[in-house]
């Protein structure tokens, strides 16, 4: 009967401790361009496009424990960009719309591995109601950073795309 109830408090800790981190992490990524292109539009901030196989990629994982996760990428990314993930997943279905405009924006934007992060600036024609894109740069995993400076590596990398663009 003790382990059962400790089993179930190591359960109900973890349970409470993700929703209490998915609580935290105030970031908003859209999975709909159009949608994070009229933020964009609204804002004047770039869109940050991350192409990932969110259920089976390891690498994307640990782009975003490393990451995606830290308190500095949170705010960065609250301040300079708006996010959009775009996801391949091997074990969940997303619907044929989101599949489509996922594997368009991977074509478009030739992504052959993930992780593979894209920053761009939608525009707008005001005549055809037609959305393009310019691309700024690409980003990846940070390799090469020591243990523990990921998120700043990987910062590092993302302004230097920005000042350039």
């Amino acid at each position: 009967m003790k382990k059962l109830l400790y089993s179930f408090l190591i359960v109900f800790a973890f349970i409470t401790a993700k929703q209490s981190y998915a609580q935290q992490n105030k970031l908003v990524w859209y999975t709909s361009l159009s949608e994070a292109s009229m933020v964009s539009l609204k804002t004047g901030k770039p869109i940050f496009a991350f192409f990932t196989g969110s259920d089976w990629c390891g690498w994307c994982m640990k782009l975003q424990a490393a990451v995606f996760s830290k308190d500095v990428f949170i705010a960065w990314a609250e301040q300079h960009v708006v996010l959009l993930e775009l996801d391949f997943p091997k074990r969940k279905q997303l619907s044929p719309e989101l599949t489509k405009q996922n594997n368009n924006l991977q074509q478009a934007f030739k992504v052959s591995g993930f992780p593979t992060v894209w920053l761009f600036n939608p525009a707008k024609d005001p005549k055809t109601n037609t959305l393009s894109i310019a691309a700024l740069g690409s980003l990846g995993y940070p390799a090469g950073a020591p243990a523990g400076e990921e998120a700043a590596k990987f910062l590092a990398n993302a302004n230097a795309i920005l000042a350039n663009k």
